[in-house]
């Protein structure tokens, strides 16, 4: 016969209510047999919030799916029975804070036999994961790779009750007797200037260079990276790669060099791809922009103010929108020179203005320097003030040469274009020379030299010919070598309107 003392004791050690771990539920609750029963459990997040939850055989599940690692109380209240609880109390608290399970991967980087899956093993069981067509055994996953080489994301949820976690990328490679580089973009593909370059090896990157890292030639502004110890990533900076560029990057040392896109492996100690050109029509539309052209561009979606790297992505790929003439009394003659994408001696003309403002080279040449250019003054927000001028000169007599700035006729003037044995040649040309005073000098249709110092106001725009100041008796008729001669004070008011790039039309 148990004594008065010997009972409370017993009844308090077989009266007990605790909250453990599972393996398949959020946690549990463990009753002993005087505990009493269970009236309430509540589960809350971390921030508070109610996550409600289904009781099963003591098992505790969340209702609603939650993130692994998610931190989770869990409160429960049991029931004593009436005869234990007036000596240990009506209700017994306990309260236990977890973590939804985290499944994670024990290899991220996986070779692959001809005809096999790529096997990755995680360091608990899963109960399903992200791609779908994976196969699912407990801890170990096949993944469907039919091709060679190649990476994907994979998520994964331990607990029924759980969402996917976060993606974790997997690559796996060919088996080989060399390392396996796995480059993203691969061999000869075309890219962008600021396409950044993924090297994923198979071995450790130091194992597999040395403390080495690839060279990139010609040289491009960036840095070199490791997101990860078998992983290099070059992210170019500024302007990137020039543009219509072919680009290598150099290993230290032969590798295998796989792509996801199925080609065949390749062992080489060279990674070669090729940067895209820059689009012509995205030229014209930054010449535009920033005051170069007759026209305005307005793109079909409006744009905040953009970066380099926006700028560079719309060099190779221009966003849609529509040029308009940026005055309504623009000339005929100027109109009929415009081609949208194409070449024509009115964007020759702006390239050639915005070489000589920016201080380089004038050849009418886009090139390196000049979308350098055009690109720090976009993302500037950079245009130009001057306005636009436009010459045309008239040759059937009287001869007459007319300035145009700005949407309107800025003056008139009688001039001569060249005799008979040397006309001035019909056509359209920009401006390449521009100065205040010179020495003009030639041959005569009859052999003889002429050497004239001092003539005023010159602007150049077909060879030999040009605009510029010249004493005669009268204007209006054919009197020059091929130039187109103007009265001293009407050269002087011109002259400060045609620049470098401003376009001459000579028309009958």
């Amino acid at each position: 016969m148990l004594g008065g003392v010997a009972v409370p004791a017993v009844v308090w050690a077989f009266s007990g209510a605790t909250l453990a771990a599972d393996d398949v539920a959020l946690t549990r609750v463990e009753l002993q047999p005087f505990a009493g029963h269970l009236v309430s459990v509540d589960a809350r997040a971390a921030d508070g919030r109610a996550i409600p939850v289904d009781v099963s055989n003591g098992r505790i599940t969340p209702r609603r799916k939650v993130a692994p690692g998610e931190q989770i109380t869990v409160a429960v209240v049991v029931k004593r029975p009436g005869w234990v609880g007036w000596a240990l109390g009506d209700e017994r608290h306990e309260t236990l804070t977890v973590r939804a399970p985290v499944a994670h991967l024990a290899n991220r980087w996986v070779t692959v036999r001809p005809g096999g899956g790529a096997q990755v093993q995680f360091d608990m069981p899963v109960d399903r994961i992200s791609p779908r067509r994976a196969r699912v055994d407990g801890r170990r996953v096949t993944l469907p790779t039919k091709k060679a080489a190649g990476a994907v994301l994979i998520a994964a949820a331990a607990r029924a009750w759980e969402k996917l976690g976060t993606p974790v990328r997997v690559t796996w490679f060919p088996q080989a007797r060399r390392p396996v580089v796995l480059a993203s973009p691969g061999p000869h593909a075309r890219i962008s200037p600021l396409t950044p370059l993924r090297l994923t090896f198979s071995e450790p990157v130091t194992r597999v260079l040395g403390g080495k890292q690839p060279t990139v030639k010609p040289a491009v502004h960036g840095r070199w990276t490791r997101p990860d110890d078998h992983t290099l990533l070059f992210v170019p900076a500024g302007a990137g790669a020039p543009f219509d560029s072919a680009l290598t990057v150099r290993f230290p040392s032969t590798l295998v060099t796989v792509t996801a896109n199925g080609a065949a492996p390749r062992t080489a100690k060279s990674l070669h791809l090729r940067v895209a050109p820059a689009s012509f029509l995205r030229l014209q539309q930054l010449l535009a922009l920033e005051g170069y052209l007759p026209l305005d561009w307005t793109p079909a979606q409006a744009q905040a103010q953009p970066t380099m790297a926006d700028e560079l992505a719309a060099a190779v790929d221009p966003p849609a929108g529509q040029f308009r003439w940026r005055y309504p009394d623009t000339p005929h003659e100027l109109q009929a020179l415009w081609k949208s994408g194409e070449p024509n001696e009115i964007t020759r003309g702006a390239v050639m203005m915005f070489q000589d403002e920016h201080h380089l080279t004038v050849d009418a040449i886009a090139g390196p320097d000049v979308w350098r250019a055009a690109l720090a003054d976009a993302v500037a927000g950079k245009r130009r003030g001057a306005g636009y001028s436009y010459v045309y000169v008239h040759r059937n007599v009287p001869q007459k040469l007319t300035l145009w700035h700005n949407g309107q006729v800025v003056l008139t003037s009688p001039g001569n274009t060249g005799i008979p044995a040397a006309p001035t040649a019909l056509g359209t040309w920009p401006v390449f020379e521009h100065i205040p005073v010179g020495t003009m000098s030639g041959t005569n249709p009859d052999g003889s030299h002429y050497n004239d110092p001092g003539i005023r106001w010159i602007s150049y725009f077909h060879g030999g010919e040009a605009l510029h100041a010249f004493t005669r008796a009268s204007f209006g008729t054919p009197q020059s070598l091929g130039c187109v001669e103007l009265p001293l004070d009407q050269a002087a008011k011109v002259w400060p309107y045609t620049p470098i790039g401003t376009l001459v039309t000579i028309e009958d």
